[in-house]
C-alpha cells in the first residue's frame, strides 16, 4: 500500500515530537542511586551522575553500588534538586512512566510539564528523568525534591542522618516550609522551592511534552541521550541562576 505524501509528512513530524499526553505528578527524595544512574540504561554514553555519602560527585561511570543497598555508598546529589528559573518555570527531576514506552526510551529524556491544576496551574516545569519506580502507574512524573518523603526507599537516614522514615511523612513529606530549617544545607533551597514556586501543590496533574533538555539540567548529570526521536542537543547555558521574587 502506498500512502500519499501529505500522510507520510505528518506521520513524520508526530514521531518527531516525542512522547506527549497528560498525567499526574507525586514527590519524593529518597536519596537513593537513581535507576538511570546505572550503565546501559539508555542511548547516553553516560549515565547519570552519583555523589558519595559527602555529596562529592562519584565519577564512577555508574558502577558503585546504591546506598539503598547493603553495603553501598552512591547515592543522589543534593544538586539534582529543583529550581526556579523564572516565575513561572522551573527545572528538575523526576522518576517517570512513560505509557507505552519504557526505561530505555525515557532514562535522560527531559519532559516539560505543564502543571493544569491546584495553584500552580499555568507554570511549566521542565524535568530530566532520572529514575522510574515499580509503583508509579501511566504517565507519571514522581518530582524529585527535598522533603517530599522517601516513599517505598530510603537512603536519607544513611547518608544524612534522616528519621528512619526520612522527613517528615514517608509518602508525601513535611508539612510545611518551616520543617525545611532543620534540613541539611544543602537540601534546603530544594525543600524550600517546594513551599516558594510550587506553592506547596499537592501532586497535580500536567499536560507533558518530549522536549531537548537544557544544558542547565545535563550540567549536573552528565547524562545526555543520543539517537532519539527528538534532536537531544541540549540548549541554553549550562549554568542558570536560581530566580527570586523581587522584595
Amino acid at each position: 500500500m502506498h500512502l500519499p505524501l501529505t500522510i507520510l509528512t505528518l506521520i513524520g513530524l508526530a514521531s518527531a515530537q516525542g512522547s506527549q499526553g497528560t498525567g499526574k505528578t507525586t514527590r519524593y527524595w529518597d536519596c537513593c542511586k537513581p535507576s538511570c544512574a546505572w550503565p546501559g540504561k539508555s542511548t547516553a554514553s553516560t549515565p547519570v551522575l552519583t555523589c558519595d555519602r559527602n555529596d562529592n560527585p562519584l565519577n564512577d561511570r555508574g558502577s558503585t553500588r546504591s546506598g539503598c543497598d547493603s553495603g553501598g555508598s552512591a547515592f543522589m546529589c543534593s544538586n539534582q534538586s529543583p529550581w526556579a528559573v523564572n516565575e513561572t518555570v522551573a527545572y528538575g527531576w523526576a522518576a517517570v512512566n512513560i505509557a507505552g514506552s519504557n526505561e530505555a526510551s525515557w532514562c535522560c529524556s527531559c519532559y516539560e510539564l505543564t502543571f493544569t491544576s491546584g495553584p500552580v496551574s499555568g507554570k511549566k516545569m521542565i524535568v530530566q528523568a532520572t529514575n522510574t519506580g515499580g509503583d508509579l502507574g501511566n504517565n507519571h512524573f514522581d518530582i524529585a525534591m527535598p522533603g517530599g518523603g522517601v516513599g517505598i526507599f530510603n537512603a536519607c537516614t544513611q547518608q544524612y542522618g534522616a528519621p528512619p522514615d526520612g522527613w517528615g511523612e514517608r509518602y508525601g513529606g513535611v508539612g510545611s516550609k518551616d520543617a525545611c530549617a532543620s534540613f541539611p544545607e544543602k537540601l534546603k533551597a530544594g525543600c524550600n522551592w517546594r513551599f516558594d514556586w510550587f506553592m506547596g501543590a499537592d501532586n497535580p496533574n500536567v499536560s507533558f511534552r518530549q522536549v531537548a533538555c537544557p544544558a542547565a539540567i545535563t550540567a549536573k548529570t552528565q547524562c545526555v541521550r543520543q539517537r532519539d526521536v527528538i534532536d537531544q542537543t541540549p540548549t541554553g547555558p549550562s549554568t542558570v541562576p536560581t530566580w527570586t521574587p523581587s522584595p
